[in-house]
């Protein structure tokens, strides 16, 4: 039977390949940020009503929530994808280019509702030959604390009827395209926002002695956040303290009164993420007193760690090789990104996997920068392998 429902499947990609590409443009180019997405829901929620799948809207403000009814109503699965864009000006001289000046697709979240719609489409097709049901996950908000899964799962997004297993996927830019990547056990790591101020004397920049500089003092703060990783976690859990903004808003010969330090750390132990926010916050402050000055510390609090179930990871994994062939499934590495898929992880057994969108040939545009784009070859490879793992799972799935 899985042989004959993946023929289908295929046919259902050949015929739904250009309205995949056509679906991705379109949200590509009309981006919309966190929890903002009101036009790519309506968009997004019309075709839904085309395809003939029954769905919820305002879920968590601008989330939508699909249902495709199998066999069985009460054995149920979910698919999620993300819809929100990044504040970035995007730099790409393409025919879908961002139209809404400073927010862009840049992590590829239009990509991944375009395959989940069309995955949902080709399940609706083939829905008298589920072995359960599937709901459909469109979440806002993936990009900006406190994110919208939490906020769905709070709504009531896994219950009624409860959801035995989620899962999603998201695309891989260093990964060739038409290929997928499966992790079992800790997958992502958990993030937490640093913001820091700290405080001095300002004053003339030729006369020091008379100053306490917050700039000297941030600087050593910075450097000195280093030994966090090297001398003070535990070498067995990856750990990652990084500072992007670092403003000091003096002039060439005027010291501030203060510095404010935004970073983010990053790790996959939660006994150590508590213990590490101490001593972030220790650090800072001690070592900004011996120096005359002060330093306030906020820590606020991000996602999870992504851990995958093992079981369905494995299946997962042995599905797609089925459906794409072993040469094209590959084990991903760990990474210090983070995901609020995790949270789907942390209340039910869950899935985070990878679609490569890799163009042979051409330089990598990296995620979360103004160049980034995908081979839309993906498209097609993504929506057909979600469909056919979305029904194996299922197929396979005690009652």
């Amino acid at each position: 039977m899985a042989k004959i429902l993946k023929q289908r499947i295929e046919q259902y990609c050949r015929l739904y390949h250009s309205e995949v590409v056509a679906v991705r443009r379109h949200i590509h180019a009309n981006p919309e940020l966190a929890f903002q997405e009101e036009q790519t829901a309506e968009f997004i929620a019309s075709k839904l009503k085309q395809y003939g799948i029954p769905y919820q809207t305002n879920v968590a403000k601008t989330g939508i929530v699909g249902f495709i009814e199998g066999k069985k109503k009460d054995k149920v699965i979910a698919l999620r994808a993300d819809m929100d864009a990044l504040p970035i000006i995007e730099l790409n001289d393409i025919p879908y280019k961002s139209k809404n000046k400073g927010i862009m697709h840049a992590c590829g979240h239009d990509a991944h509702s375009a395959m989940l719609l069309l995955a949902a489409r080709i399940l609706n097709d083939i829905k008298d030959d589920l072995d359960g049901s599937i709901k459909l996950i469109f979440q806002p908000s993936e990009e900006a604390l406190p994110g919208g899964a939490k906020a769905m799962i709070a709504e009531g997004v896994l219950q009624n009827p409860p959801v035995r297993h989620v899962i999603g996927q998201h695309v891989l830019p260093t990964m060739a395209s038409g290929k997928v990547g499966f992790r079992s056990g800790m997958y992502m790591a958990s993030t937490d926002e640093l913001h820091l101020v700290v405080k001095g004397k300002g004053g003339h920049g030729a006369t020091p002695d008379l100053n306490i500089d917050p700039v000297l003092i941030a600087s050593h703060i910075v450097v000195a956040m280093q030994q966090l990783v090297s001398r003070i976690a535990p070498p067995t859990i990856p750990t990652v303290v990084s500072f992007g903004r670092f403003i000091a808003e003096g002039q060439t010969n005027v010291i501030p009164d203060e510095v404010k330090l935004s970073g983010i750390l990053r790790t996959f132990d939660e006994k150590w993420r508590a213990k590490a926010h101490e001593k972030i916050t220790k650090l800072a402050q001690e070592l900004a007193q011996s120096m005359g000055g002060s330093c306030e510390v906020r820590i606020e609090s991000g996602y999870p760690f992504v851990v995958n179930d093992p079981v369905l990871t494995e299946n997962l994994s042995l599905y797609a090789k089925e459906y794409m062939g072993t040469r094209k499934v590959e084990e991903l590495d760990m990474r210090m990104t983070a995901e609020d898929f995790a949270y789907y992880g942390h209340q039910v057994p869950s899935s985070f996997f990878r679609i490569g969108t890799k163009t042979r040939g051409k330089e990598i545009t990296n995620l979360h920068t103004a160049s980034f784009d995908i081979d839309e070859d993906s498209l097609y490879k993504g929506m057909g392998n979600l469909a056919y793992i979305a029904y194996r799972t299922l197929e396979e799935l005690a009652d």
